[in-house]
């Protein structure tokens, strides 16, 4: 009887072994779950034995060409079962970018869990693919060869402690020199991680300092929201920070300005000669520009507009600055954008006028961004 007994416990302990390895093999990631064809298609592949429905959501283009993009958007598509628990789903040709996407798995969204690039976009993780194959996007890629440092700033006017990102060119560490600087804001829906992940901002003044195309300088990149607009989860979506654009208008980053540049003049080697700041900013960002150098008269000799969303109050009130505006034709802010290139124009400030195709999206801020940091500092 004991025997009988030895032998079912081992056919046992067999069977739940052979179960074990079976369930880790089906739940086993894939190595490969997208596959950049010759064609410039995309084939995306999830693995899910129990899904009833997988989607793909991605910011290109899933089923059908377009001539350019209006606005930042993400589509989804319903993926396709093969029967063996796995899902492929086929783009058409993609254009030369930087692209994020994610799986859906019967309304569950998740990043690729076999992709370890992913960013954050609003309140989800979003993972990414680059498609190559022009010098421009050659320049987002890379490894990064410039340092980053991540500083916490308590400002004395506000509750709250703000967020910096600062990079510092290569072989900062290994001269003595004192660097010019390039602050850089987001929009309306980002902090300040949004110029390093989606921007690939690093990367791009990385390339182009190793091409000389840019002068080696110290970038700050702020979490530039009104205080508690964004928390320290990043739990705010889109049209929560829409529903509470008008804290924008109270100014609370510009005030701190002088305070947290003073502190960082503390920690890195910013040049005080004159014209040694300059500011940029995207959207909301770019409106946040022009308050700065208004507010501060002679202390930024560059401004960089990218697809601003600005009025009348922002309007230069001395000629010290130089202007650069980034927009395109497809831009939700188009005529505000030549509405102020018009006042410019009147009023004798110099500026340089950048047009484009798309709209108010990352295709074109990442292009704005290294044309203009082109600009920078060389005299």
């Amino acid at each position: 009887m004991k025997k009988h007994n030895s032998i079912f416990c081992n056919i046992l302990i067999i069977t739940l072994v052979g179960l074990f390895l079976n369930a880790a093999w089906a739940q086993e990631p894939l190595k490969d779950s997208i596959q950049l064809n010759a064609d410039g298609s995309v084939t995306f592949v999830y693995k899910d034995n129990a899904a009833k429905i997988v989607k793909v959501r991605c910011d290109c283009k899933l089923r059908r060409e377009k001539s350019y993009v209006t606005r930042e958007n993400y589509h989804s598509v319903r993926m396709r079962p093969n029967g063996a628990g796995m899902w492929t789903y086929t783009t058409p040709p993609l254009a030369p970018e930087v692209y994020t996407y994610q799986f859906e798995s019967d309304g569950h969204r998740r990043p690729d869990p076999t992709n370890p690039d992913s960013i954050r976009v609003r309140t989800d993780r979003m993972s990414v693919f680059i498609i190559n194959g022009t010098p421009q996007i050659s320049l987002y890629v890379g490894e990064l060869r410039g340092r980053l440092d991540t500083l916490s700033f308590q400002s004395p006017t506000e509750l709250k402690p703000r967020r910096i990102i600062v990079y510092t060119p290569p072989l900062y560490d290994q001269s003595r020199e004192e660097y010019q600087v390039l602050y850089l804001l987001h929009g309306l829906n980002g902090n300040e991680t949004a110029w390093l992940d989606r921007g690939r901002a690093a990367q791009s003044l990385d390339n182009l300092i190793a091409l000389r195309k840019a002068k080696p300088m110290i970038l700050v990149m702020p979490d530039a929201n009104p205080e508690a607009l964004i928390d320290t989860k990043d739990n705010l979506s889109l049209m929560k920070n829409i529903f509470l654009y008008p804290a924008w208008n109270q100014l609370e980053f510009e005030k701190c300005f002088p305070a947290m540049d003073d502190f960082l003049s503390g920690l890195y080697r910013f040049t005080p000669r004159l014209g040694g700041r300059a500011v940029a900013g995207l959207s909301a960002g770019a409106k946040q520009s022009c308050n700065l150098t208004n507010m501060y008269d002679s202390t930024f000799t560059s401004v960089g507009l990218f697809s601003p969303v600005v009025g009348r109050k922002q309007m230069p009130e001395s000629n010290f600055s130089k202007y650069w505006i980034g927009g395109g034709v497809g831009d939700l802010f188009h005529h505000r954008i030549n509405k102020f290139r018009k006042k410019l124009q009147r009023k004798h400030i110099p500026y340089t006028m950048y047009n484009t195709v798309g709209g108010h999206t990352w295709r074109n801020w990442r292009l704005y961004f290294t044309e203009y940091v082109q600009t920078l500092f060389w005299n």
